[in-house]
């Protein structure tokens, strides 16, 4: 949540000459509601168990960068998934990092209750070993551009080819 996996994807996709697919759009599209309101309706339980089969759909699909949700390895089927399907690249930013650039975000259900701040370190306690789990690259977002990373992350996808 926050680690930029939407705007790294969309660049990293076109430099690769792949579709994009953002794995809450194709929810979106396939519920005609936002995910805030997939959450109001449904829970986090509701949602998980949508973003879990779109996760299964689209991991078939070849030649394609796929953003997922920052709870998308909660569930051991989805780590699977990700990591038996395709290269699994995990975008790092410390909850103070994320708490920066997710302040005032609307679309974001589980920080509307409570101190967002204690919310993210919460979630990335939890979070951060299971990405580390499955990830082939693991790639800090601090400081460097968008394009900064992505081209370090096509030379670490090339050296491990």
């Amino acid at each position: 949540m926050g680690a930029g996996k939407s705007t790294v994807g969309k660049v990293l996709a076109k430099k690769l000459g792949r579709r994009f697919l953002d794995a809450d759009h194709v929810i979106e599209e396939r519920c005609g509601v936002k995910i805030p309101v997939i959450f109001e309706m449904e829970g986090e339980e509701g949602f998980r168990k949508r973003e879990a089969q779109a996760i299964r759909e689209v991991t078939n699909e070849k030649n394609i960068v796929l953003a997922t949700g920052g709870g998308a390895v909660l569930l051991p089927d989805n780590r699977k998934a990700l990591s038996e399907q395709g290269t699994v690249i995990y975008l790092h930013a410390n909850p103070v990092e994320l708490w920066h650039r997710t302040k005032g975000g609307e679309g974001r259900p589980l920080l509307r209750n409570g101190d967002a701040k204690k919310i993210l370190e919460n979630l990335y306690a939890i979070r951060d070993p299971l990405y580390r789990e499955i990830a082939d690259h693991v790639i800090e977002t601090g400081k460097p551009s968008v394009n900064q990373l992505v081209n370090t992350l096509i030379m670490q996808l090339e050296l491990s080819a």
